[in-house]
């Protein structure tokens, strides 16, 4: 009989990485994933899906570091095993240019990907409009793979699947012991969160198998990231934007500036195009807290607000997650586990 019932909020890549987490480490616990959408109609779908990182502005170096080392160390192993097909993750090199040379020239990730260097002067001739690039080889996750995927493996160790919206943590009170919110923009009204807001992101898929490097600029707005089964180019970044239906005059802008930067992708045939809103915050919340639901005080553990970089840290904040939670587990009045 598996004596605590936690309950998972949330089917992106942040809410499975964590549940599998969960569900693995702790045998003992019953995992139940909730949430009203799951693969291909979560925002993690359309994701590019490819690992390196902004800093958040007051999260230690050192905790942003080994979230994105955890990350990267783990779909490593699964772009390297007999899994990476039916997984979606696979490695892909290519380069970030800069307009102007950035302050930080060797981010905090460089040494978590491979083979980091500056980009040479006869490589940066190709951008004539860039001063400086780095070239690296780092993953490619495609969740509409990934997360299926994931979801196997939840099942596997034991975790069951329910999907239904989950309109006030009251629901869960009686239900579940310890709750974990992986809800991503919906914590704006699950937890009352207002700093958390949209980002508005859109995308196009394109044809273009002859394409092998990424390629990015430096303000993350524009790039081309040759996938599995096609190209994603991008893209938006529009904050407080709510607007879920594609706009032409962005898939123009789009299509024009990932051209300048690869001229060939004008021959390229675009296959869809997408929209997403990203869970943006100041800075990702890992943390938790006690509730009072209906009477009583239930542990509830967030991870949330990872913005545009939720593949690239969902992994590393999945283990903090755990941790919390087994945190709560050492908290837990004794007659609570039996």
């Amino acid at each position: 009989m598996k004596s605590v019932r936690v309950a998972v909020v949330g089917a992106g890549v942040v809410g499975f990485s964590t549940a599998v987490c969960i569900a693995e480490a702790l045998p003992f616990c019953s995992v139940t994933l909730l949430a009203e959408k799951f693969s291909p109609d979560t925002t993690s779908d359309g994701a590019a899906g490819i690992l390196f990182a902004a800093k958040f502005p007051d999260i230690p170096l050192e905790k942003q570091r080994r979230w994105f080392k955890d990350s990267f160390d783990h779909l490593l192993a699964i772009a390297q095993s007999q899994h990476s097909p039916e997984a979606g993750v696979m490695l892909s090199s290519g380069w970030q240019i800069f307009k102007e040379v950035p302050a930080d020239k060797r981010p905090f990730w460089s040494e978590s990907v491979i083979g980091f260097r500056f980009m040479t002067e006869s490589e940066l001739k190709r951008f004539p409009d860039h001063k400086f690039g780095q070239a690296f080889t780092t993953i490619k996750c495609e969740c509409v793979n990934y997360l299926p995927w994931l979801e196997t493996r939840f099942r596997k160790a034991g975790g069951q699947v329910e999907q239904r919206k989950v309109h006030s943590l009251q629901e869960l009170s009686s239900s579940y012991d310890i709750i974990v919110n992986c809800s991503g923009l919906g914590s704006k009204t699950l937890v009352g969160d207002d700093t958390v807001y949209p980002v508005r992101g859109q995308v196009l898929k394109v044809e273009a198998p002859w394409l092998q490097h990424f390629i990015r600029d430096g303000d993350g707005k524009t790039y081309i990231y040759p996938g599995i089964h096609s190209v994603t180019v991008g893209g938006t970044r529009q904050e407080e934007d709510w607007r879920l239906h594609v706009d032409e005059g962005d898939t123009k802008s789009i299509l024009a500036r990932c051209s300048s930067l690869e001229p060939s992708l004008s021959k390229a045939r675009v296959l869809s195009e997408w929209v997403g809103l990203r869970p943006g915050r100041r800075n990702p919340r890992v943390e938790k807290e006690l509730v009072q639901l209906q009477g009583r005080s239930v542990p509830m553990v967030h991870n949330y607000g990872h913005g545009g970089w939720g593949v690239t840290l969902a992994w590393g904040t999945a283990l903090d997650a755990l941790g919390l939670v087994r945190q709560c587990l050492h908290e837990m009045p004794l007659q609570a586990k039996l």
